[in-house]
């Protein structure tokens, strides 16, 4: 599992309950709760793809909604949403045919100096990282970013420890070109 995530507000218990029996007002409530933190989620996993951020997170949602009564409280709500959040984005890049071992040609990254990204800059490095390799990208989102162990990635994205820690270690190189960085 994933780091710990925030639990919410004590309420949402009561509003899984209430919203499982068909109460909106309450899902509402666990969607300003959460939408946030779930967007953040897809917006990394998306490669910075807004739109395609927006539309995950609603397709996450609508999941929730129609599984609340497989909720068992066994976690927090808000761990039970993220993990569902995270597998529908997995779900779409294994829908789009991301190779799971698939890389981008070194000769297709940007020399240092064609491009103006730089570490520091926040929205800079989210631009390169959305330019990784849909699996490259996924590894180092849930490794780097979102905590998960290479075990669990393995499990998820359905390939072996080794080769999630080539995708991460590849990754990170990726980056580092792209950002004109060099080790």
């Amino acid at each position: 599992m994933p780091p710990a995530l925030a639990a919410g507000n004590n309420n949402d218990k009561d509003d899984v309950r209430a919203a499982a029996a068909g109460d909106r007002q309450a899902f509402q409530r666990l969607y300003r709760q959460h939408a946030g933190r779930i967007h953040g989620a897809m917006l990394r996993l998306s490669g910075y793809d807004h739109a395609r951020a927006e539309d995950l997170t609603q397709d996450a949602f609508v999941r929730a909604w129609q599984k609340l009564d497989s909720f068992r409280e066994q976690s927090s709500f808000g761990t039970w949403l993220y993990r569902l959040a995270v597998n529908v984005a997995l779900m779409d890049i294994r829908a789009r045919g991301a190779d799971p071992v698939g890389y981008v040609d070194e000769d297709n990254v940007p020399e240092h100096g064609e491009t103006p990204f730089c570490a520091a800059e926040r929205e800079e490095l989210e631009r390169a990282i959305g330019k990784l390799p849909p699996r490259a990208r996924a590894v180092l989102v849930l490794h780097d970013v979102e905590g998960w162990r290479h075990e669990e990635i393995a499990s998820e994205l359905e390939m072996a420890v080794g080769s999630s820690k080539a995708q991460l270690h590849r990754a990170r190189g990726l980056l580092r070109k792209v950002l004109g960085e060099t080790r």
